[in-house]
C-alpha cells in the first residue's frame, strides 16, 4: 500500500515550489502518495512573488480534517502557513490527531526575498508548531530569525541547532546552502549528536523550491519508515541528483525537474 503524506502549504503558480513541488517530490520518492491542504494562493514566477492571499484558518483546518478522516496519513509536512491564525489552526488539528511524523519547514521568505509569513506568526511557529515536529528544517536565514542571532559559520550552525532543539523538536536539520564555499554542509542534531551531510555546490541558477523539495522528500522517507538520519540522507541525495538536471525554464531562479531520475531510468 502507498504511504500517504499530507503537505500543508501554499500554492505556487510557477509550480516550482510550494504545494506543486511538494507533490512532485513526494511522488518521486516511490511508494508514497501526496495529499494536500492549501494554506495560501500565490501569484508568482521565477522572478518573484507578485501577491498572495492566505486562506481562512477554518478552510485550512477543514481540508486537513477531510484528509485525516479518509486517508491513513503516515507523515505530514508543513510549508508556507502565512498567518498566525493559520499556524494556530494547523497546530491545533495536528495535535488533536496526534500525528507523530511531522516535518516543519518554517517558510518565511521566498527564494526571491519576498516575505511569505507575517511577523506575528513567527512566535506561533516557535511556540505552537515546533513542539509538534519530528524534525524542523530551517535554512540559515530562517534559523537566524527563530534564534534571534546571526549565523555565519558551521560552528554557528551547530549552536543554532542546539537552540532550536530546545524549542521542542527531537531533530533539527539546519541547511547550510546560504554559507559560501564549494562544499555545502547540512547539520542534523538529535539532542546529543550532530550529523553532517556534505555535498558539492551545484553551479546552477535553478534552485527555486529546493527547501520545499528537501523537506517533502524527508517526509516521504519518514512515512516509509526510515529513521530521520536516513530519511535526511536519502532526501539530500535526491536533491543533489536532480539539481544539475533542471529544465531551464523561466527568466529567474527556475524550477527543478523532480522526475529527472525516473525519466533517466
Amino acid at each position: 500500500m502507498l504511504k500517504c503524506v499530507l503537505t500543508i502549504a501554499g500554492s505556487d503558480s510557477g509550480a516550482g515550489a510550494g504545494i506543486q513541488a511538494d507533490l512532485k517530490a513526494i511522488s518521486a520518492q516511490g511508494g508514497t502518495y501526496g495529499l494536500t491542504a492549501i494554506t495560501a494562493v500565490t501569484a508568482q514566477n521565477t522572478l518573484g512573488v507578485d501577491s498572495f492571499v492566505v486562506l481562512s484558518p477554518q478552510m485550512v483546518e477543514a481540508q486537513v480534517e477531510a484528509v485525516m478522516r479518509d486517508f491513513p496519513v503516515a507523515a505530514v509536512k508543513t510549508g508556507m502557513l502565512g498567518s498566525e491564525e493559520v499556524v494556530n489552526a494547523v497546530a491545533a488539528v495536528l495535535g488533536r490527531h496526534g500525528v507523530r511524523r511531522v516535518v516543519v519547514d518554517p517558510v518565511m521568505v521566498a527564494k526571491s526575498g519576498d516575505p511569505l509569513l507575517e511577523e506575528s506568526a513567527r512566535a506561533a511557529v516557535q511556540e505552537k508548531l515546533l513542539p509538534l515536529a519530528l524534525v524542523v528544517t530551517p535554512n540559515i536565514p530562517e534559523a537566524a530569525v527563530l534564534c534571534q542571532d546571526s549565523i555565519n559559520s558551521v560552528d554557528d550552525m551547530k549552536e543554532a541547532a542546539v537552540m532550536l532543539h530546545k524549542m521542542g523538536p527531537p531533530y533539527v536539520l539546519l541547511k547550510g546552502g546560504h554559507l559560501g564555499g564549494r562544499l555545502l554542509v547540512d547539520i542534523l542534531f538529535d539532542g546529543e549528536k550532530h550529523y553532517y551531510y556534505h555535498a558539492p555546490r551545484v553551479q546552477t541558477r535553478d534552485t527555486h523550491g529546493t527547501g520545499c523539495t528537501y523537506s517533502s522528500a524527508i517526509a516521504a522517507h519518514a512515512a516509509l519508515g526510515r529513521p530521520v538520519p536516513l530519511a535526511v540522507k536519502a532526501a539530500r541525495e535526491y536533491l543533489q541528483a536532480i539539481l544539475p538536471r533542471s529544465p531551464r525554464l523561466g527568466q529567474g531562479s527556475g524550477p527543478m525537474d523532480h522526475f529527472a531520475l525516473l525519466m533517466r531510468r
